[in-house]
């Protein structure tokens, strides 16, 4: 039963995470697939906590700042902060774009990749600058590629297969639509030693990224990216770009051991 109330807990969380305007009653009802009565319990639950509100002219349900103050005292006491921010805003400076971290999550086969952080190099012009904190579609991005490309094709395939292939009037034209063009993307990630993309999980997006690996067993504990619009971001440009991106990874995977998100020692702040 305990379980069962975590659960949802967490449903509704996750739910109420994708309606920022709120959700009505019946609908958390619905999408959780509980009674009404169930879903207003839990509701309350969550309301007494502080982590979800009643908007009092919809009555509809909505997060509070509870849940990102949460998230952002984990960042800030993990160390990510010290380690990581100060080579991706050089890298940024460097490149004049967008650069990304994201992490591994979870052990297999149940493992996620989450974008972490960033930071923003275009001081003019077009600018890409994304949510942080979602999961990073595997099948469309550059970021997913470089991970799956260290892996097997057949645990990279079982993530894609659990996650889903991404379909949509949203994707770029040179979005992978099956499991084999997914595994040609890695394919030749694996040949580069990092993945590149354009037009693929947006128009008008392109993108790089590689690995980040403990020094040690080589195990990919999170993904470096630089990103932009592909105007801009041109496949000769980004191959250019590709022995910074490179270095700036591996000088990350040597500070690993200072961070509790790498799965190291974090800092006592």
């Amino acid at each position: 039963m305990a379980g069962s109330l975590l659960s949802r807990a967490f449903g509704a969380l996750e739910l109420l995470a994708n309606h920022p305007q709120g959700i009505a009653l019946q609908d958390v009802a619905d999408s959780l697939n509980i009674p009404k009565s169930a879903a207003h319990r839990l509701l309350a639950s969550l309301v007494e906590y502080g982590y979800v509100r009643q908007d009092t002219a919809s009555a509809h349900y909505m997060l509070t700042m509870r849940l990102l103050t949460v998230a952002l005292g984990f960042l800030a006491r993990s160390g990510i902060n010290d380690i990581a921010q100060p080579l991706m805003d050089r890298l940024a400076a460097s490149t004049g774009e967008l650069v990304r971290l994201s992490v591994i999550e979870g052990d297999p086969p149940n493992q996620s990749q989450v974008w972490v952080g960033k930071a923003q190099g275009a001081q003019q012009g077009l600018r890409y600058d994304p949510d942080m904190g979602r999961a990073a579609p595997l099948s469309c991005t550059s970021t997913g590629f470089a991970w799956l490309a260290c892996l097997s094709d057949e645990d990279a395939l079982q993530l894609v297969s659990r996650q889903g292939i991404a379909l949509g009037p949203e994707l770029g034209r040179n979005a992978p639509r099956t499991l084999k063009e997914v595994l040609s993307c890695i394919e030749l990630a694996r040949e580069r030693g990092y993945a590149m993309v354009t037009d693929c999980s947006e128009p008008g997006l392109a993108a790089i990224a590689t690995a980040v690996k403990h020094p040690v067993t080589k195990a990919v504990i999170g993904v470096l990216s630089v990103s932009g619009p592909s105007a801009r971001l041109t496949e000769e440009r980004m191959q250019a770009l590709a022995p910074e991106l490179l270095k700036t990874a591996e000088e990350l995977g040597l500070g690993y051991q200072n961070s509790s998100l790498f799965g190291g020692r974090a800092r006592n702040h």
